[in-house]
């Protein structure tokens, strides 16, 4: 039995975090229907988790505090109750549990230095980056050393680390502290039963777009991280040159999406938040999945415009984007070249805003049909069927190790 635990952000899938969990337990447990995944809940709070046979325990709700005194070590010590209520419940099943697969950095630190060690049990850490090096980590001076031992403990002591990409398993030995047969790369992944080359022109009809105006979209989170703000000046600029040019962006949170709609607005575009109203930029609430793909679908390029990790960097969007064929503007960041080569990118230099625009400039002009076959092909060996079948591999070579 797999024992996978995890700290989704969100129970009805309103995050990529959530998104990758939920996905990723629907082919593991398809695979291996005994894999025992436990998640919080908080209250009564609804849950899609369900439809993947999630078991939900009571989430220890320490961060809430936060809202009394802002510190991240209220929510780390949330991550460690929640971490020792996994560990009560798989203990009387240690017999049957060939490994504890973890993806969060809290609970993992204490699996492998505490609870695995306890109860003879492989540990295996999916690590999405340091948490020294977290945006949201613990800001207090005195928890500099804290920090460090998590990533130490977690990575260190696991029993192995799952890396998203070859860029951070390569770190990690050059700092000492795994060898790169202790790590293996398991990339993120896009669900092939939503995304799929689309008919842009039924897209377009569908929603109410012009014909023939060229368009870039977006779809993910809009905060400043994601350079959205550098993406608005660069269509605005290219609109010299193509001046019936539209931009297209989905999701975020309102207040967000109205800071992007001000920029836009000082850029001298015209905005809207629905494709049923002329415009030169529209800004999308949040959909389901099944409308993010006719969405992005309608479109002529799909851009990252940059990306909050780097040597970590694997956006669901990526693999998403591929798979639709589109040509794909993004940062050149090594980490996303793993996947999508330079060949069959539009690259810029990160946080260049010339780059950026002649970055798209170029995949506006793409006319070679084959590069949209190749790009899709490369995206069906990141499926979440294919991602199952790597974590699968790993629990079954850190079991037999034991």
């Amino acid at each position: 039995m797999i024992v996978y635990i995890a700290y989704p952000t969100s129970l009805n899938l309103q995050s990529a975090n959530a998104l990758q969990t939920y996905t990723t337990l629907r082919e593991l447990r398809s695979r291996r229907p005994d894999t025992l995944a436990l998640i919080p809940r908080w209250r009564m709070e609804p849950s899609r988790f369900y439809e993947v046979g999630a078991v939900h325990l009571p989430r220890p709700a320490i961060g809430k505090l936060s809202r009394f005194y802002k510190s991240t070590l209220l929510y780390y010590t949330e991550h460690s109750v929640f971490a020792a209520m996994t560990a009560a419940i798989v203990a009387p099943r240690r017999q049957t549990v060939e490994a504890v697969y973890i993806r969060q950095p809290i609970i993992a630190a204490w699996w492998a230095g505490v609870f695995g060690p306890r109860l003879g049990l492989p540990v295996i850490y999916e690590a999405h980056d340091l948490e020294s090096r977290n945006p949201s980590r613990a800001k207090e001076r005195w928890a500099r050393g804290l920090l460090d031992l998590i990533d130490r403990t977690a990575i260190g002591r696991a029993t192995a680390v799952a890396s998203l990409t070859a860029d951070f398993r390569r770190l990690l030995a050059q700092i000492g502290w795994r060898e790169p047969a202790d790590v293996a790369v398991i990339p993120d992944a896009y669900d092939e039963q939503i995304f799929a080359p689309q008919d842009r022109v039924a897209c377009r009809t569908e929603l109410g777009l012009p014909p023939t105006a060229p368009i870039v979209a977006y779809a993910g989170m809009t905060f400043a991280h994601r350079w959205l703000d550098g993406l608005l000046s660069a269509i605005r600029a290219l609109r010299a040159t193509h001046p019936d040019l539209i931009g297209l962006i989905l999701g975020g949170r309102p207040g967000e999406r109205a800071a992007l709609a001000a920029h836009a607005i000082s850029e001298g575009l015209r905005v809207a938040e629905t494709t049923t109203t002329p415009a030169d930029l529209y800004l999308l609430p949040p959909r389901p999945q099944t409308e993010v793909v006719r969405c992005l679908g309608a479109a002529d390029a799909l851009v990252i415009p940059d990306t909050v990790t780097d040597v970590t960097a694997s956006p669901l969007k990526l693999f998403e984007y591929m798979a639709l064929g589109i040509p794909v503007v993004l940062p050149s960041i090594p980490a996303l070249h793993e996947i999508l080569p330079p060949h069959l990118a539009y690259s810029f230099t990160r946080r260049d805003l010339a780059g950026l625009q002649a970055a798209l400039s170029a995949a506006l002009a793409e006319r070679d049909p084959s590069l949209a076959a190749v790009r899709q092909a490369l995206a069906a060996e990141h499926t979440y069927g294919r991602r199952a079948e790597r974590i699968i591999a790993l629990v079954e070579r850190v079991a037999n190790r034991k």
